[in-house]
């Protein structure tokens, strides 16, 4: 079946749809039914199964006989390692750590919190929980010390696995230090801390609470896989809120394995066996889904890669893994193209690799500017597939299904809602927009199987923050439309449709025309106060490799193409040049922070900042234009 027809399969029957695929996972107890909606508006799916993560992600396939497949391969420029590990080696290895943990009083429901970079071990470490039906939480290996504690104090976990050490591009981060400030700031305490020595940097223990990775396995017994009711959490995801208390996103086991099981074929198109690459970093979303779980649960090979896509070593980083490992599908983040894009416009380090194993790239995590697009695609003459979707669903609201129907692209358009999710755009009172028309992005009611029921320990928070705005709809927190042929086109957060003199304008579709000028390696635009027209519009460009023509031409010809391609309605004549944008690790550009910087509001600084230092650089240029005003 083709996407059409797929996705009328589950219009009309959204239960047997998901029934059917249930087939695809292997159930202790297979599920009586696929939806519960008995606590309407919370639902859950596959409630009744009873069902274990880790059997699906590695035991099955050893003991259908691929155990000698690769199930992870391990490329660390910064420390020059490269592994190749199977699906039966590693089942060994997780049922040891997870033997470790149970040994230490770990059992069913208890939560751990990992805090590991781009290694292997951190894989173990979420396997090794969902192995004994612990609820695992990883927190980006790094993160500051209190931001770190208030998720311990959140999640309350019995025990932490954590790093000594991170590596990035010419320095090493001691992660140990920032775990015991950590807990010495929590009002909860871990009963013990299991710590992966790396030779970088050499931990000091803490008597009585921290025991050695390979010594908290010395002489354990395997632990076997614990079945779960289909509705036990996974694991509990932060979502990297840049104010306030942050959110804890649950992920229900059942659902997810079947959701993502579902996705590898008919989204990625790979197959058992293939090399799936998702560089992205196990504090993350994409992380969990399309590092660790989706590939191993589908049979696939999935690449860990700790590095950057440029500076370790160089700008040819992202070309080299995917011909050396013979990736088959590719998934990132804009972001880091435009950083290559940036060092090598014109794709010289391409040269030297072979991509014939590559069938496609694969966008999300931002809005992918169309100019990215363009320039990836001319210069691999692969297909660029944009997709959408948010830490709370795990997996894609919208997308190119290639492994069902490679869809028409729309550059600029992640393209259709996929199977599951009833997309729909939706005016102040409520009811749907016509085709073409700027509104909130909302999902009708039930979401799909894996998407968050609730957040931990927070069910009056889930409600507000997503049931509330649009009664019998999920609310994104993004703005856009539909065009007449279905395709969704995400133009901006919510917070980021700007209201000009009375028009409501997507920052988003002037970033679009920013980044189309042959200058602009990366842009934002935000919105400023105005006391006249309300707001204005503020660009800020980051100019490619090499250009050395005068900022003020550049600027004056930006100016004129939003003029141009948008209009005089834009009202857009704000615009500087600067050297970086501030981000979250994750590579999202701090757009809220901006505006407050610009509008000379108090703001807090951001927990996922990666570098703080450039929110100063940022006020000066902004000063240099006027900006705070008064």
């Amino acid at each position: 079946m083709g996407y059409a027809e797929t996705y009328k399969s589950w219009q009309d029957d959204p239960e047997g749809f998901w029934m059917a695929q249930a087939g695809a996972i292997d159930w202790d107890q297979p599920p009586s039914k696929a939806l519960f909606d008995e606590a309407a508006p919370l639902y859950e799916w596959f409630k009744d199964a009873r069902v274990n993560t880790c059997w699906n992600a590695l035991d099955r396939h050893v003991e259908a006989g691929r155990g000698a497949q690769t199930a992870i391969i391990y490329d660390s420029p910064v420390t020059d390692t490269k592994q190749h590990i199977s699906y039966a080696e590693m089942r060994d290895r997780v049922a040891l750590m997870a033997g470790a943990l149970a040994t230490r009083g770990i059992v069913s429901g208890d939560r751990v919190i990992i805090y590991m970079p781009m290694v292997p071990e951190a894989i173990v470490a979420m396997l090794a929980c969902a192995r004994i039906g612990a609820v695992h939480s990883v927190v980006f290996g790094g993160f500051a010390a209190n931001e770190l504690a208030v998720r311990i104090d959140d999640a309350t976990p019995k025990a932490i696995i954590a790093g000594s050490c991170g590596i990035e591009p010419g320095r090493v981060v001691e992660y140990k230090p920032l775990l015991d400030g950590a807990i010495e700031q929590a009002s909860h305490k871990p009963e013990f801390c299991v710590i992966f020595q790396r030779e970088q940097c050499v931990a000091e223990l803490v008597e009585g609470r921290d025991v050695d990775w390979h010594a908290a396995q010395d002489g354990v017994a395997p632990a076997g896989c614990v079945p779960v009711s289909g509705d036990h959490p996974a694991y509990i995801l932060y979502t990297s809120g840049t104010t306030g208390a942050p959110k804890g996103v649950v992920r229900p086991t059942a659902g997810h394995l079947v959701a993502l099981n579902w996705t590898m074929k008919n989204i990625y198109n790979v197959n058992p066996g293939d090399v799936f690459w998702a560089a992205s970093d196990v504090g993350w979303v994409v992380g969990h889904s399309y590092i660790c779980y989706a590939p191993l649960v589908a049979g696939n090979t999935t690449v860990v890669f700790e590095g950057k896509p440029v500076g370790t070593p160089d700008a040819g980083t992202f070309w080299r893994v995917m011909a050396e490992h013979r990736v088959a599908s590719f998934f990132t983040a804009p972001t880091a193209f435009r950083a290559v894009k940036r060092v090598d416009p014109k794709g010289d380090f391409l040269e030297k690799y072979d991509l014939s194993a590559l069938r496609a790239i694969y966008l999300a995590g931002e809005r992918a500017d169309p100019d990215t697009i363009e320039w990836i695609a001319n210069l691999t003459g692969k297909p660029v597939y944009d997709h959408w979707w948010q830490t709370e669903t795990g997996y894609t609201i919208a997308g190119n299904p290639a492994g069902l129907e490679a869809l028409p692209v729309k550059i600029g358009s992640p393209t259709v809602p996929m199977p599951g999710y009833d997309v729909q755009i939706l005016g102040d009172d409520g009811h749907p927009l016509p085709a073409g028309e700027l509104g909130a992005i909302a999902i009708k009611l039930p979401l799909p199987p894996g998407t968050l029921p609730t957040l931990w320990n927070a069910e009056a928070r889930f409600r507000s923050s997503y049931l509330t705005a649009f009664p019998g709809y999920y609310e994104t927190g993004d703005a856009g439309m539909k065009d007449e042929d279905g395709y969704l086109w995400i133009m901006a957060r919510t917070d980021d449709v700007i209201n000009v003199a009375g028009h409501r304008l997507s920052t988003g579709a002037m970033e679009e025309v920013l980044a189309g000028h042959p200058d602009v390696a990366e842009c934002a635009v935000i919105g400023v106060a105005d006391a006249l027209k309300g707001q204005l519009p503020m660009g800020f460009l980051c100019l490619s490799n090499g250009v050395n023509r005068p900022h003020e031409e550049i600027v004056a010809e930006v100016i004129q193409r939003v003029r141009d391609q948008i209009g005089p309605v834009a009202a857009f004549k704000l615009a500087l040049v600067v050297e970086r944008l501030p981000k979250t690790r994750s590579g999202k550009i701090l757009r809220a922070t901006m505006a407050a910087i610009a509008d000379g509001r108090d703001y807090k600084m951001p927990a996922t900042i990666d570098d703080p230092a450039i929110l100063d650089e940022l006020t000066e240029a902004m000063k240099a234009i006027g900006y705070p005003q008064g």
